[in-house]
C-alpha cells in the first residue's frame, strides 16, 4: 500500500497541476466573493418619495463599517400591518449587492400603480430593511412625504443601484 500511495500522490498531484495550467485564467482564478454580510449598525437606511412621484419611494443604504460588505440584492420593505414584502423587479431577486466602504446603493418603490384604484390599502408607515435578516427602519408617511398614509396595491421594489437615477430608470420613471 505504501507503493501505491507514492505513487498515487505525485500522480494526481501532476493531474491537478496540468488541468490548472490549462484553464483559461478566468476559471482558474474564479472562486466565490467572500465579503461578509453587512452588520446592521453599520449601515443608514434612508426613504423618501420621489418628487413628483408619491407613489414612487426613493429607498438608499449607506456603509459607515470600515469594511466592504453585502447586503441583500434588493431592500426587505414591508407595509404596516400588511402581510407580505414589495417584490422585485426583475424578478430572481436572490443574491446579494457589495457596499463598498461609504458607498450608497439605491432602490426605487412603487407602493401602487394607480392612486386611484379602489382595492389600494392604507398604512402609516413602511419599513426598509437592507436584508431580510436585519429588522430594518420604519419611516412614517409624513416622513416619506407622502401624506398621512401611503397608499399600497401589489408594490415592486428594483434590485440595489449605483445611482438614484438608475433606480428611477428600472421602476420605469425615466
Amino acid at each position: 500500500m505504501r507503493i501505491r500511495a507514492a505513487i498515487a500522490v505525485p500522480a494526481v498531484s501532476a493531474a491537478v497541476a496540468g488541468l490548472l495550467l490549462t484553464a483559461p485564467q478566468s476559471q482558474a482564478a474564479a472562486g466565490p466573493d467572500r465579503t461578509a454580510r453587512c452588520a446592521e449598525k453599520a449601515l443608514t437606511v434612508r426613504a423618501k418619495a420621489v418628487p413628483g412621484h408619491p407613489a414612487v419611494l426613493r429607498v438608499r443604504v449607506t456603509n459607515h463599517g470600515t469594511r466592504a460588505c453585502v447586503v441583500d440584492r434588493v431592500p426587505t420593505v414591508t407595509f404596516g400591518d400588511l402581510d407580505g414584502a414589495a417584490l422585485p423587479v426583475p424578478e430572481g431577486g436572490t443574491g446579494t449587492y457589495r457596499l463598498a466602504v461609504r458607498a450608497t446603493a439605491y432602490a426605487d418603490v412603487r407602493t401602487i400603480k394607480d392612486p386611484r384604484d379602489p382595492e389600494a390599502r392604507r398604512v402609516d408607515a413602511v419599513t426598509v430593511a437592507a436584508s431580510a435578516a436585519h429588522w430594518g427602519r420604519s419611516f412614517t408617511a409624513a416622513q416619506l412625504g407622502t401624506g398621512r398614509r401611503v397608499l399600497v396595491w401589489e408594490p415592486v421594489t428594483t434590485w440595489w443601484q449605483r445611482s438614484a437615477a438608475a433606480a428611477d430608470r428600472a421602476i420605469g420613471l425615466s
